[in-house]
């Protein structure tokens, strides 16, 4: 009777082996459709084998790939014991894939290899990608991204040879002391723990590679780790049934490979106090077996472990915790030992044929499943590219976006609005590093690191701040490092809160907030998880409205905030920051970039660049490239800033322009005799604005006004028109130790008026519109043109490295030098502006004069994409930029809209002529361009100083190598 049954019951598990979904999922069609040819495998494997090879398949050995000595001992135990598998631990992979193909070779039937990759191969080995911890990706509310992780690591672990995962952690964590789980679970709450078990095992699953569930029946509320004591689980049978078992019940009907059994002392579900649950026939047999109808493979936790181990001698453990259920035995402390006690007890028949048969089925099966009839060597080439590649980047940037928790928002504090009213300083805590994300803050807008070693400097300084964003950061090299906050942090964090206005960013898990003693002055909480520099890049996004918060505590912090917390936050359209691959742009093909740039700089075509490409909203692509100058000397940075020259006219002049069109002020018909009393009687009284902002206005192309300000017998500059010092007469600086007389501004008019127009009505390029623009505007806002760009555009953009007359605000090694001037100014112009007409007009030009950064840049071109709208703010209406985005002349061969200008009609033009024609942007004369393309809806900015030292230097325009980079990058888009 007793035969029967277990033979009815052996039949039953291969049945199940054979149909079981995790495995009909797998891709290779020998697992899922000629299960005749498995089964026959497993049979005839089974029946070549000798009993000692028998018992040697239940063994996993462990081993250390950069450890030499142990690669010797496994060698031993393969030809020795015949063991059936091996579990990699600390090394590279590398090492691990050339040990596996040497140990496979060596092994009669191919061993079962798994390994501890929770969060990735990374958990284990150097030069590995890491994911995020589970409790990170509890977080998450679209369990898609959570599959997509387990599929992910399961990529990574099948390319190195690794057929199990012991992976995932289904402990519901709670217990905010549990010192060995933590943030290796998903949470708290038993569905949601439930819910990303699954989604994980399912993506783990798609790749081929097999699930383990841990640690049964449920290691998430001790406080004591189970490598050193055993742990003691007092709950009563109900509470276990209704929580720990609860994602046991649910992911077994689903296909779960195998489940790993803890070594828990657990009184209520096994009667022999003491006892590990590991070694309990009560909990494996008749509860993991027979009730919750697991008939997949049974793991032990690793049986060296203190918790099983202690009071015992070498292997003695192993034939108990087989005897009582489990089918493979993980990390044996002597399996020379545990062999023979094997053997001895098959002899005695303390173990039957039938029962050792069932394991040893179960783990052929397996074997056979994962492709090991068929096991081909791992290739080492490319191996380390293939483990961290850009595909998994982009989803670890996903995964940190979606996670990321808004815990408290007072008075939605986050995102932070109004940049132009806000003074924001940065204060770090914790003992790990913050820069990331102080850099990341720093693409949105001034903020400044504010540090002192005592409290009472730290609050003086802080009091000049509107907003206080506070980060601590702890190192997340493993989910087990400090989390907690210092007493004096606890204090002064207090102390801030009492005075500012305070944002806490927690780079930690969320248990540290249950040290902070009140919460009442924190206006917003901000959970991120990790201090991973991606986490970092997404908090401050998130906090700035580049990136909208998603996630949800999934454990709970007091009774202020229960697991589930988390509020959702809107978008304000600044720029985001992001992988190729997030846009759908293929990182590979933009690898021409840099290739071309380095060839530019190399020809000394410039001897630096700034290049930023943003698409749908994200900036995917923001390198720097060479020098200021051929010295090399200072370096090109994210803050070096570019005099921007004609870029001046639609970052600056036109924006203006087109907020005065909405305001009903000017028009495309308004004529240049009613923007100037002057010009009533001349003849330019006609010309509309909208004709000599698209160039079609018979305006001479340019009139070099400084020629009149030389001595004519000289050609050096005149006594009359300039001095080396300031003064009342001579208060508009041109240069260093030169200053121009103050009403040249009325000349340069004057010239204009009076010059004479082009013959016949053609398209030409002409400054001459912007050079009256600047005086229109300044008297129309009765403002200089510097101070009205910065109230209206600059400051409420965050575009703070934006603007005129740089040296007011920044040093002069920070400003690339454009050239060095041995004709007129007699120097090297740095942070002045280079154009002779503008440098005039004290640097304040309508078209040019402007100085910024490639990031400032993109800003302004992806409000005009925004259709004139960024951060929250509506600057222009988007008609107004249709409006003023549109050829009118195209019919006439003026390709230019008005004010920006536009792909060519023909051949040659400013761009590579593969983009729509509904794009707009403009180029520079001192090697810039900005470009904006509302169909992929991508952003284009590059800075360089082509002109230095020698503004004849036109090798950068000749080998049109700014056109050249656009086409790469629509060469790039893969969707």
């Amino acid at each position: 009777m007793k035969l029967k049954k277990s033979l009815n019951f052996y039949h039953y598990i291969l049945l199940f082996f054979i149909s079981t979904t995790c495995f009909s999922q797998v891709k290779n069609p020998l697992f899922v459709e000629d299960h005749a040819a498995q089964k026959k495998w497993v049979d005839s494997i089974y029946d070549s084998m000798s009993l000692e090879e028998k018992v040697g398949q239940l063994f996993m050995m462990s081993i250390w790939s950069k450890n030499a000595n142990e690669a010797d001992s496994i060698r031993k135990q393969i030809s020795q014991n015949h063991i059936g598998g091996l579990i990699f631990s600390k090394g590279g992979p590398v090492q691990q894939a050339q040990l596996t193909n040497e140990f496979q070779q060596m092994s009669k039937v191919p061993l079962l290899i798994g390994m501890d990759a929770e969060w990735g191969l990374s958990m284990r080995l150097d030069s590995t990608f890491a994911l995020p911890w589970n409790m990170t990706l509890g977080a998450i509310q679209d369990n898609k991204l959570v599959e997509e992780a387990g599929a992910a690591i399961s990529r990574h672990t099948k390319r190195l040879g690794v057929h199990f995962n012991f992976a995932p952690v289904v402990d519901i964590n709670t217990n905010p002391n549990n010192p060995i789980i933590g943030n290796r679970s998903f949470g708290e709450q038993k569905i949601n723990v439930t819910e990303k078990s699954m989604a994980f095992m399912m993506g783990m699953h798609r790749e081929g590679i097999l699930s383990s569930a841990k640690h049964f029946p449920g290691h998430g509320d001790t406080d004591a780790d189970s490598h050193k004591v055993l742990p003691t689980i007092s709950f009563s049978e109900k509470r276990i049934d209704s929580i720990e078992l609860y994602p046991y019940r649910k992911l077994i009907p689903e296909g779960l490979s195998s489940v790993m059994v803890a070594h828990l002392n657990v009184p209520n579900l096994e009667p022999i106090d003491g006892k590990p649950a590991s070694l309990s026939k009560t909990i494996i047999t008749d509860l993991l077996k027979k009730e919750l109808g697991f008939n997949g493979l049974i793991f032990t936790d690793a049986l060296n472990m203190n918790g099983v181990s202690r009071n015992k001698a070498k292997g003695e453990v192993d034939l108990e915790a087989f005897l009582a259920g489990n089918d493979v035995l993980l990390m044996s402390e002597d399996v020379n030992t545990s062999a023979k006690n094997f053997l001895k007890a098959y002899k005695s028949g303390i173990i039957s044929e039938d029962r050792l048969k069932l394991s040893v089925k179960k783990i052929l099966y397996a074997k056979y499943k994962v492709g090991l009839n068929d096991f081909q060597p791992i290739s080492t080439t490319f191996l380390y590219e293939e483990l961290n590649n850009v595909r998994d980047s982009t989803l670890l940037g996903k995964l940190f976006e979606h996670a990321i928790t808004l815990v408290k928002n007072n008075k939605g504090v986050i995102p932070v609005k109004k940049l132009e009213n806000k003074k924001i300083a940065y204060v770090k805590f914790g003992d790990d590093d913050g820069t990331e994300f102080l850099q990341s803050l720093k693409k949105y807008t001034v903020v400044d690191w504010i540090k002192s070693k005592e409290l009472p400097e730290l609050l003086g300084k802080l009091n000049a701040y509107d907003l206080v964003i506070i980060g601590h950061h702890k190192s997340d090299k493993n989910p087990w490092a400090s989390y907690k906050y210092t007493k004096q942090e606890l204090f002064w964090l207090n102390e801030i809160t009492q005075r500012n206005k305070v944002i806490l960013a927690e780079f930690v898990r969320p248990y540290s907030l249950l040290d902070v003693a009140s919460f009442s002055n924190i206006d917003g909480i901000l959970m991120a998880y990790q201090n991973n520099p991606v986490a970092q890049q997404k908090a401050a996004q998130i906090i700035f409205g580049a990136l909208e918060s998603k996630g949800r505590l999934p454990v709970s912090i007091k009774n202020e905030f229960p697991a589930g917390t988390g509020y959702n936050t809107k978008a304000l359209n600044r720029l985001a920051y992001g992988t190729p691959e997030s846009v759908g742009m293929n990182s590979a093909k933009l690898k021409k970039i840099d290739s071309i740039i380095k060839y530019a700089i190399n020809e000394e075509m410039t001897p630096g660049a700034q290049i930023l490409v943003a698409r749908k909203g994200r900036v995917f692509y923001h390198k720097n490239f060479g020098y200021q100058t051929y010295e090399k000397k200072e370096e090109v940075t994210d803050s070096t800033i570019y005099d921007l020259a004609s870029l001046t006219k639609i970052l600056a002049s036109l924006p203006l322009v087109m907020q005065l069109d909405e305001e009903d002020v000017l028009s495309f018909d308004t004529k240049l005799g009613e923007m100037f009393t002057s010009f009533q009687n001349s003849n330019k009284k006609d010309i509309r604005l909208q004709d000599m902002l698209m160039h079609y206005a018979r305006l001479q192309a340019w009139i070099p006004f400084y020629i009149s300000t030389l001595d004519p017998k000289t050609k050096g500059l005149s006594s009359q028109f300039y001095s080396n010092h300031a003064s009342e007469n001579f208060n508009t600086q041109v240069a260093r130790n030169m200053f121009i007389q103050k009403d040249i501004g009325d000349t340069i008019v004057g010239t204009i008026r009076k010059s004479s127009l082009e013959k016949s009505l053609s398209y030409k390029y002409s400054d001459l519109p912007y050079y009256l623009l600047k005086y229109y505007l300044e008297a129309y806002f009765n403002s200089s043109l510097q101070n009205v760009t910065q109230q209206k555009l600059y400051q409420p953009l965050g575009a703070n490295y934006t603007g005129y007359l740089p040296l007011t605000r920044f040093d002069t090694l920070q400003i690339a030098p454009t050239e060095n001037d041995k004709l007129w100014r007699k120097q090297v112009i740095r942070g002045f502006v280079h154009d002779q007409g503008a440098a005039m007009q004290g640097g304040i030009g309508g078209h040019a004069g402007l100085f910024s950064t490639a990031n400032d840049v993109a800003k302004i071109m992806q409000m005009y994409l925004n259709g004139g709208r960024y951060g929250g703010i509506d600057f222009i209406r988007p008609e107004t930029v249709e409006k003023y985005n549109t050829c009118y002349y195209c019919n006439k061969g003026v390709r230019r809209g008005v004010g920006f200008d536009k792909p060519q009609l023909g051949k040659s033009g400013s761009t590579c002529g593969c983009l729509a024609m509904s794009s707009f942007g403009h180029t520079g004369f001192t090697g810039t361009m900005a470009w904006a393309d509302p169909v992929e809806e991508i952003v284009y900015v590059f800075l360089s100083n082509r002109t230095f030292p020698d503004s004849n230097n036109r090798k950068l325009i000749r080998a049109d190598i700014r056109s050249k980079i656009q086409e790469v990058i629509y060469g790039a888009i893969d969707f």
